[in-house]
């Protein structure tokens, strides 16, 4: 298996466990408690709010819908790791797929920041485009500002729930996307920052024919978490990278040390050749 891959599998097996640990460690009312990523099936998402694109004109949200579904992540721009870290993974999961940003489907990224501005969208645009690599991919990548008052009713439609610490200048939110038919309706849920390539093109096959799938397991990652240690709100994933990263070192050392036991316990014939079964004629 790819090294790559077993760090990802890890990683998403440590993330599993962090809402079971910030819901026990925290008391109600804290923030890692006002977080959260509700799967509002076949809820209409309000087409009518306005945000400003990445070259700084206003667009309506149903711009982008009436012909082809619509991949919606909700991220911040100024975002220290995790935002940067989902639209990675969603770059990373849309390349093998047959169909096209674009050309089947679009992607509209929006800002749950109201002071970010057109400038940082065109960047994070130009940056992912170019790691998607497609051409035509422009025309269907959307990187969207705007105001709290079309912010929130959109974040609320879609059931991403966060929260701001002024203190920190953090936003705490959770990592995924959601999959919306051609009529604006919330189709598909995907969770965390790495999306299986075969259920996000199955997932938009679906919606590209109007169908709303079934709630799914909830797997969530937040970007930061309260340190009672330090009093401080700090970065989930950074303790989590290291923590995957150690285990990566321990399974992989662990491997080894199986190996070298059972080459050294295999028998060796006349010929110096490992026999791999000694009871047979």
């Amino acid at each position: 298996m790819n090294l790559s891959r077993v760090n990802r599998i890890l990683f998403l097996a440590l993330v599993a466990c962090v809402p079971s640990w910030a819901q026990g460690d925290e008391p109600p009312g804290t923030t890692l408690m006002q977080v959260g990523f509700d799967q509002n099936l076949d809820a209409q998402l309000p087409l009518d709010l306005t945000f400003r694109d990445e070259t700084g004109k206003t667009v309506r949200l149903g711009d982008y819908f009436g012909s082809k579904p619509v991949i919606l992540t909700l991220v911040y721009y100024r975002c220290p790791m995790l935002c940067g870290e989902e639209l990675k993974g969603v770059a990373r999961s849309l390349k093998p797929l047959k169909l096209s940003v674009g050309q089947d489907f679009d992607v509209v990224t929006v800002s749950i920041d109201p002071t970010e501005t057109p400038d940082l969208a065109l960047a994070k645009k130009e940056t992912f485009i170019e790691r998607y690599g497609r051409p035509g991919a422009e025309k269907g990548w959307h990187f969207l500002t705007g105001d709290r008052a079309s912010i929130e009713p959109l974040a609320k439609a879609v059931g991403f729930r966060y929260t701001y610490n002024p203190e920190t200048k953090l936003y705490a939110h959770a990592a995924g996307l959601v999959i919306a038919t051609a009529k604006g309706r919330l189709s598909r849920y995907f969770y965390g920052i790495d999306f299986p390539p075969k259920d996000l093109q199955f997932g938009l096959m679906e919606s590209s024919a109007g169908k709303i799938g079934s709630p799914i397991a909830r797997l969530l990652l937040f970007c930061y978490h309260y340190d009672p240690t330090t009093g401080k709100y700090t970065l989930a994933i950074v303790g989590l990278l290291r923590f995957f990263g150690t285990g990566t070192a321990l399974v992989l050392g662990v491997y080894m040390i199986l190996m070298f036991r059972r080459d050294r316990l295999r028998p060796i014939s006349a010929a110096g050749l490992p026999v791999t079964n000694p009871s047979a004629p």
